[in-house]
Formats: structure tokens, C-alpha cells, sequence
């Protein structure tokens, strides 16, 4: 009997480590905002986002000041003119408008979070993977307006306290600045966005336009991403010759109790290897 309660308990403290091991901690790259101009510490519901950016209203990194500035023209959050080259028409400007509502609210970003040494902002995104419609649809409906630059993130004249266009530069057709949707989507904000061949709903590129009812689809492509960047990290850490560093990636509770569980289990109930 001794050596079946010993096997008993030994093997239901194997149970435990094997739950322990796959306990889930809290991610650092899911669910979190960046350290930015106007982004909020952490996310959370917001009771009232305006209009373009009401998806998020349910956990959102954005407040509903943010969301309303988002909608304006000569925005006070950035002092940014979308009409720098005359009126940019409203099929276009929507998808400006719902770029900066994913910027500012989406708590889905995390991934692809990078640090940046900046006057106004300590973190940015880089190559967020942008679902193939919602960047096609993007140039596809501003592809008639206007621009002078291909890189809206630096470069203006700022004399005015507005961004405008630099001496001697052309306003020329957006089909010609950006010829293919790839070209706007990852030059437009330095390589921000990676244009992707992935499809909206396929749980591997952000959708820059969701419908709330339907939930969030971005909360699935964040969590596959950073389980991939972390089985990245992983595998670099396992090929690596500190093979202690495998040891540390384990939770407390295995490492307290698996001693005691191996002195447990009998040696034949450990298998014949």
C-alpha cells in the first residue's frame, strides 16, 4: 500500500506541475497600450468614442477626446492638415480617420510595439500585418486625391505651425506617389503597416475596419503573434549555449516541486528510458 499511495501522490504531483507548466501568465504584448502621445496607461472601456473609433469603446486606449479629434480636419492632436494638396475627399479621408482610430484606440498592437527615441512618443508600431482588403480599399479610394510627399511622418514645413507641402515639391495623383495599395500602405507612416495577402477573418492580419457586434478580430491575430514571437524567442534561447536559460522559462511551481515528484514516482512507474 505505501508504494501505491507513493505512486498516487507522486503522479497526481506531476498533474500539477503539467498544469503549472501550462498555466498561461499574463502576456506583456497582449492587451496593452503604447507609450505614446495620447494614448491612456492602460485599456479599458470608454462609455462614448466618436464615431469611427466607437469599435473600440469597449477596451480602448484611447479617451473620447482622442476620438473626436481623430474625426477633424486640423486636428489638435497632431496639428496634422489632411488637405495639404486641396480637400481630401471623404471615401479617402475615412480611412485616414480609421487608421488613426486603430493607432490611438486599439489595445491589439502590442506585437508590434518598438521603441523610438522621440520628442513626443517613446513607442510606435512597425510592420503591423494590414489585412489585404483593408489595404487595397484604402488606396482604392484615394487613389484620385493628391499628394506631394510619400512619407507623411517627416519632412513637412512646419513654419506655419501646420504641416505643409516642403519648397518645390509637386502634388501629384496618389496612384502615382503610391502605384500599388503595398506601396501606400508601408511607406505612407514608415513602414508602420506590412501589407499582406492575408484575408479579414483569417486571424492572422489587423483589420482596420470590424464590426463590434461580431467582437473584436484582432484580440485572435494579437494572441498568434505574440505566441509566435515568443516560440521565436524560445527556440533562440534553446540553441543557445547558456542551456540554463530554457531552465528560467519555467514557472516556480515546477521548479519547487519536481524534485519531490520524481522521489515520488517509483522507478518503474517513470517508464523503461
Amino acid at each position: 500500500t505505501g508504494l501505491a499511495v507513493g505512486m498516487g501522490v507522486g503522479q497526481a504531483l506531476l498533474v500539477l506541475l503539467a498544469a503549472s507548466a501550462t498555466m498561461p501568465e499574463k502576456d506583456p504584448l497582449l492587451n496593452i497600450c503604447m507609450d505614446a502621445k495620447h494614448h491612456k496607461t492602460k485599456p479599458g472601456p470608454e462609455g462614448m468614442l466618436h464615431d469611427q473609433c466607437a469599435p473600440w469603446k469597449d477596451n480602448a486606449c484611447c479617451t473620447a477626446n482622442t476620438s473626436s479629434e481623430a474625426h477633424k480636419d486640423q486636428s489638435n492632436l497632431y496639428n496634422f492638415n489632411w488637405n495639404h494638396c486641396g480637400v481630401m475627399p471623404p471615401k479617402c479621408k475615412r480611412h485616414f480617420i480609421q487608421d488613426t482610430c486603430l493607432y490611438e484606440c486599439s489595445p491589439n498592437l502590442g506585437p508590434w510595439i518598438d521603441q523610438v527615441d522621440s520628442s513626443w512618443r517613446r513607442e510606435r508600431i512597425l510592420h503591423v500585418p494590414l489585412c489585404k482588403e483593408d489595404c487595397e480599399e484604402w488606396w482604392e479610394d484615394c487613389k484620385d486625391y493628391v499628394t506631394c510627399k510619400e512619407n507623411w511622418h517627416k519632412g513637412w514645413n512646419w513654419a506655419t505651425g501646420t504641416n505643409r507641402c516642403p519648397w518645390g515639391s509637386i502634388c501629384r495623383p496618389f496612384s502615382h506617389v503610391f502605384p500599388k495599395p503595398k506601396d501606400l500602405c508601408e511607406k505612407i507612416w514608415s513602414n508602420s503597416y506590412k501589407y499582406t495577402t492575408e484575408h479579414r477573418g483569417s486571424g492572422r492580419c489587423i483589420q482596420m475596419w470590424f464590426d463590434p457586434v461580431q467582437g473584436n478580430p484582432n484580440v485572435v491575430v494579437a494572441k498568434y503573434y505574440a505566441w509566435k514571437k515568443r516560440s521565436s524567442t524560445a527556440w533562440m534561447e534553446n540553441v543557445t549555449p547558456e542551456t540554463n536559460k530554457a531552465v528560467h522559462t519555467l514557472p516556480w511551481p515546477v521548479l519547487v516541486l519536481l524534485p519531490l515528484a520524481l522521489v515520488m514516482v517509483p522507478e518503474g512507474a517513470r517508464g523503461c528510458r
